[in-house]
């Protein structure tokens, strides 16, 4: 939330319960300290009683601001602020109860509502906040475009809790506007939130459901309609590991043999979550499925899991990424680049954690996509026309126990397992090395350089 320039970032697990915000907030807003008269107030988690900051988080299409009878709540296009005006302001209440975060709250002293109002630009919240639970961050960044455009898929999720797959679809359609056409094959996705319910739809973008193994050769029979009719269009796979990496590889392979111009973008969850947690060719090495088990004999999947980015990469496609959705700002830059593709066919593989599948809490998501990263297990590259280049280097990589610690499907692993593991995430990550050096080396070259 906030302006153009920053946001708000909110952290609760660096609270402390100060308290010290509210007094900030307070004296700010009347002088005094009095908690009934700040605009954050703490509040128990009810994970485990633990206190975090609530404050207004500036919805883009706030519910405060549609049930307001008198107008006196507004959003500043420009910045995005969600403002009271105090003058029309009767004191209904109705406000605060239709805000699903707390972020507004009834004032007994005005007999008004209150609100953040980001203090032009410098809370003063963040400012005194002792740990950085509140933080300004400035933004300026590939994300901040998206927070005036109109979200196309429903509100709400209907994915499993915890689920960033569907955080991942609701950003690429907002990126990618209302000229698109998607494919969503038989999956995790598959479900109400994009097909909709009764008589209404759940994106307000054309979908058709494709079966596991022809969605990129339907998606090519879409594009060369409105190439032949001269009508630019977006047509876009959102495909999981199963209908890209198994049963839709040939349709797949084909089309980015053949050049199509197509955006194609797999979130890999690393197994058939939907029917049941089975393997899939992206699983893991050692990792536990209910087709790959952990007992007296099995150890989880015996063989490595494909590495789908790279053989499509050798495909000599003008764009291949990996992507994660902890680091939003990367991928939608590398999601911008491939609708730029005018010729051929452009590739995508996000990191997609699965809370159900992989076994760890569903408000760990990110925190595990994060990891995930900065161990090296999964690493952010891109290959623009065959030059690879890592887009995320972590000065000090940690070490794959940490990830895989965080993971209850790799709990059966012993300190030998894990060695085994930490040396084949540093063998792909070296061969990556390799591929990014050639790179440069094949640059320098070409500009007469050596």
């Amino acid at each position: 939330m906030g302006n153009v320039f920053s946001m708000l970032a909110i952290h609760p697990d660096k609270c402390v319960g100060c308290r010290l915000c509210q007094l900030a907030c307070s004296v700010a807003k009347t002088g005094e300290y009095d908690p009934s008269q700040s605009r954050v107030q703490q509040s128990s988690l009810p994970q485990d009683g633990s206190v975090g900051p609530v404050v207004c988080r500036h919805c883009l299409t706030p519910r405060c601001l549609e049930i307001c009878p008198v107008a006196a709540i507004r959003r500043d296009p420009r910045g995005g602020i969600v403002a009271v005006d105090s003058q029309r302001c009767v004191g209904c209440g109705l406000c605060t109860l239709a805000c699903q975060y707390g972020g507004i709250r009834y004032a007994p002293r005005e007999r008004k509502a209150i609100k953040c109002d980001f203090c032009d630009g410098a809370p003063e919240c963040a400012k005194h906040c002792p740990t950085g639970a509140l933080e300004v961050v400035h933004a300026g960044s590939s994300y901040e475009h998206l927070r005036a455009k109109e979200d196309l898929l429903s509100p709400g999720t209907s994915a499993c809790l915890g689920c960033v797959a569907e955080l991942g679809l609701r950003l690429t359609l907002k990126s990618l506007g209302p000229n698109t056409i998607l494919a969503i094959p038989p999956g995790c996705l598959g479900g109400v939130g994009v097909v909709g319910y009764g008589t209404t739809t759940g994106a307000a973008v054309p979908v058709f459901f494709p079966l596991l193994d022809n969605v990129a050769s339907m998606l090519t029979g879409i594009k060369r309609h409105y190439q032949r009719i001269g009508q630019e269009v977006n047509v876009v796979a959102y495909a999981g590991d199963g209908g890209t990496a198994d049963a839709g590889f040939q349709c797949l392979s084909g089309a980015a043999e053949r050049g199509e111009n197509i955006i194609y973008i797999c979130y890999d969850n690393e197994g058939y979550m939907n029917t049941g947690v089975q393997r899939s060719g992206t699983t893991p090495y050692k990792a536990w499925t209910t087709t790959t088990p952990v007992g007296e004999v099995g150890r989880g999947k015996k063989q490595r899991g494909k590495d789908m980015p790279l053989i499509m990469a050798m495909h000599g496609v003008p764009y291949v990424a990996t992507a994660s959705l902890a680091f939003l700002d990367d991928y939608l830059a590398k999601l911008h680049k491939a609708m730029q593709v005018q010729q051929g066919l452009s590739y995508i593989h996000i990191f997609s954690p699965c809370p159900t599948g992989w076994r760890f809490p569903t408000e760990k998501t990110i925190e595990v996509s994060r990891l995930a990263v900065e161990s090296n297990f999964f690493p952010l590259w891109e290959a623009e026309n065959g030059r690879f280049r890592i887009t995320h280097r972590t000065a000090f990589a940690q070490p794959v126990e940490a990830y895989l610690r965080s993971v209850g499907k790799y709990r059966h692993l012993d300190r030998a397992e894990i060695a085994e593991i930490q040396e084949q995430v540093d063998e792909r990550y070296h061969r990556l090395e390799a591929l990014t050096t050639l790179a440069d080396f094949h640059q320098a070259a070409r500009f007469g350089n050596l």
